[in-house]
């Protein structure tokens, strides 16, 4: 095998191992189907929901709403008079859409200095970990997805304050969850998944 065939070889498997799976899953508003394309995704979530309790519904649920399955997802540009970038809305980013802050946060609190957001392990644990905080500082069920969501969205303090409430928007977002998580229940219970 000569050299340079050798070389363009190594350089496709380092590629491979390093690219990441950006597409959404097809059929979003299936959760056999999302299971059946990224299996993965049902392992992380279920190792997530047996170390934090959080269903495995309710965090494809959220999922689907902050990043539509997608791991590299970002908020949009901002622009300055239409036209100038003057950078994104927020730092939020990945399958969780976690912001800088708080993922730092995680990762100092649960030593996973290494952690990616656009890893659906490291997404689905953070999520579990956020979730359960939520439970304990605000007493919110772990199936609750529409408070867990709103408590997400706007941070523990938001939700304290009840910042959600003059948000009409949000509510409605906050019952889209909680129905999507309601409707992915019921498909991965009858493809016998969960």
């Amino acid at each position: 095998m000569s050299k340079s065939l050798r070389a363009l070889i190594l350089f496709g498997l380092v590629a491979a191992c390093g690219s990441s799976n950006s597409t959404a899953p097809r059929n979003l508003d299936n959760a056999c189907s999302i299971i059946d394309q990224r299996p993965a995704y049902l392992t992380a979530m279920k190792r997530s929901e047996d170390r934090w309790g959080v269903p495995v519904a309710v965090q494809m649920a959220t999922i689907y709403q902050e990043s539509k399955f997608i791991s590299n997802a970002r908020t949009p540009h901002q622009f300055a008079l239409g036209v100038i970038p003057m950078g994104r809305m927020s730092s939020a980013y990945g399958y969780s859409q976690a912001l800088d802050g708080t993922w730092d946060d995680y990762k100092r609190e649960q030593r996973a200095f290494g952690a990616r957001r656009d890893n659906i392990r490291h997404a689905t644990d953070f999520m579990g970990w956020y979730f359960s905080k939520s439970k304990e500082s605000l007493g919110i069920p772990l199936a609750d997805a529409r408070n867990q969501y709103l408590a997400y969205h706007e941070g523990r303090g938001g939700y304290r304050r009840g910042s959600y409430r003059n948000k009409a928007w949000l509510m409605r977002v906050s019952r889209d969850v909680a129905s999507r998580a309601v409707l992915y229940d019921s498909q991965l219970r009858s493809c016998g998944l969960i």
